[in-house]
């Protein structure tokens, strides 16, 4: 294979032009952010339809921890597909799906006795841990964070809080949902600093919304995410979980844990709550969890089981094809040590964009855990006014220099290359990060 990147021809080339406005013309509009159209891809390579050779770093929204087509991965999906493809595990049985069931069960946080919901993507898995928190505990009122993303269908739209085109013309959502404030240090909604703030975005979830207009006695559940993902990979403070999660013991308020972006390695931890010593009552994973084959799960505390068949079921969930590609992913995270690499590499990655930031005015933080890395970049340091047409610049010239990446909040580039990336690997991408900055930045 030629060194990677390789442009031969400047993208999006004839063919991806001609695909390109294929897709708009019969495609509903969604959330394209580059006009590169892949044809093939093996690790962290993906090649397009015009022969140009891209180094990925979006890793198709942090779906692909163990790289593209992992070998193990495509043996297990072909030999899975040859034998049983579907069975509707939700009205009959079949082995590998109780078995990825006992297997997430076991490596999720909390040592006590779990069942999980299968479904086909995130969004259904926050719907499926909606539906268990209210179910489980009569109560109807929910608490999610500002600046949240927890996905697009009703009820998950209802507690995601990261981009206003999320919740334009969409109104009203499912009732019931408070969004409290997000320990978004850098951008604190308080305008205070850490630590001298004493925690007071986690504290006044009790001392302002819990005693003045959300009764505490008919919340069932807060969701949150370890690290928020599409609000800026915005990272909270070590005490904050701990201090949100005690608020929630006190009024036996469940904890939900989206785990859909953070989980399976991405932050340096085998999941990203772990960063903050928690065990979730409810868990929600999905993305990378398949590999590319879309799978999701909602993994929770036994006893709040719906207990009655048909309170909540689908027909894809649980899929055989899915579930062999999550147990062979599983085995991979373990075997090749990608969660110590996550977080050795991040690392590394982290010190070598904090040399850019000190190189370069545009970047106004540097933030993220393992390889969950973000860059926010900003006009002016003092003020943080964002710089939302210079970060989509830095965005489209690296990847005219074929690096492909993701942007993240306002004004954000999130870095998530696959957790078994190389140190040579973020060497390049920082090089082509650092010419596509220096040239937007002039």
């Amino acid at each position: 294979m030629s060194k990677v990147p390789d442009i031969k021809i400047e993208p999006p080339g004839p063919s991806a032009r001609e695909i390109i406005e294929k897709d708009s013309n019969y495609v509903a509009t969604t959330t394209k952010s580059l006009p590169v159209v892949g044809k093939r891809a093996r690790g962290l390579v993906v090649e397009d339809v015009d022969g140009n050779m891209f180094l990925d770093f979006s890793s198709g929204i942090s779906v692909l921890n163990v790289g593209h087509c992992h070998p193990k991965v495509v043996e297990a999906v072909r030999k899975q597909s040859e034998e049983l493809m579907h069975f509707a595990g939700t009205d009959f049985y079949y082995d590998i799906q109780a078995s990825l069931a006992q297997r997430l069960s076991e490596v999720t946080p909390g040592n006590f006795h779990k069942k999980v919901f299968f479904s086909n993507s995130g969004t259904e898995a926050i719907e499926a841990a909606i539906k268990i928190a209210r179910w489980s505990t009569g109560r109807k009122r929910l608490l999610a964070f500002i600046g949240a993303f927890h996905g697009r269908t009703m009820g998950s739209l209802s507690l995601t809080a990261s981009k206003p085109v999320q919740q334009d013309r969409f109104f009203p959502g499912v009732p019931g949902v408070t969004h409290v404030p997000f320990a978004y240090c850098y951008r604190c909604p308080y305008h205070l600093e850490y630590p001298s703030c004493d925690l007071w975005c986690a504290k006044t979830i009790e001392e302002t919304y819990l005693s003045t207009y959300v009764p505490p006695d008919e919340v069932a559940a807060l969701f949150g995410e370890p690290v928020q993902g599409e609000g800026g990979y915005v990272v909270p403070p070590p005490e904050f979980y701990p201090t949100v999660h005690r608020i929630l013991k006190r009024y036996g308020i469940l904890f939900a844990d989206d785990e859909v972006q953070a989980g399976l390695g991405r932050t340096g931890r085998m999941w990203g709550i772990e960063n903050w010593g928690i065990e979730p009552d409810i868990m929600t994973v999905s993305k990378s969890l398949g590999s590319g084959i879309p799978i999701a799960a909602t993994v929770f505390r036994k006893e709040l089981d719906f207990g009655v068949e048909g309170a909540h079921s689908n027909t894809f969930g649980g899929n055989l094809v899915g579930c062999a590609a999550s147990l062979a992913t599983l085995d991979i995270i373990k075997e090749e040590g990608l969660v110590e690499n996550s977080a050795r590499m991040g690392a590394y990655f982290r010190k070598r964009l904090s040399e850019l930031k000190e190189k370069h005015r545009l970047i106004g933080d540097v933030r993220g855990l393992g390889l969950m890395l973000a860059v926010e970049f900003v006009k002016d340091r003092k003020t943080k006014e964002y710089a939302v047409k210079e970060r989509d610049e830095i965005i489209n010239a690296s990847f005219k220099s074929g690096l492909i990446l993701l942007g993240c909040g306002k004004s954000g580039i999130r870095l998530i290359p696959s957790l078994n990336v190389e140190r040579e690997q973020v060497d390049t991408a920082v090089e082509l990060l650092d010419k596509a900055i220096g040239r937007v930045g002039k």
